[in-house]
């Protein structure tokens, strides 16, 4: 799961800085931003190993995970 995050979002990154021509603006910056303290806090998550349910834990993890990375596709098509 960690590796699958990981792919996920630095795609997104990676896309929007294609489609832009590498130019960062100061909303596109706030949006990295918010994408690597999301990317952070999943993996501490991820890495937790005083978890009573294990299963229980990284489904709540991908469901976050899936969320967010919906919430940033769609905070990329407003910046278009």
């Amino acid at each position: 799961m960690k590796k699958e995050i990981n792919y996920v979002y630095g795609d997104i990154v990676y896309v929007w800085e294609m489609t832009n021509g590498g130019r960062p603006t100061e909303a596109s910056e706030k949006l990295e931003d918010e994408i690597y303290e999301t990317f952070d806090s999943l993996m501490t998550k991820a890495n937790q190993r005083d978890v009573e349910n294990k299963k229980a834990h990284f489904k709540q993890i991908r469901k976050e995970y899936e969320a967010a990375a919906n919430q940033f596709v769609a905070k990329i098509n407003e910046l278009n």
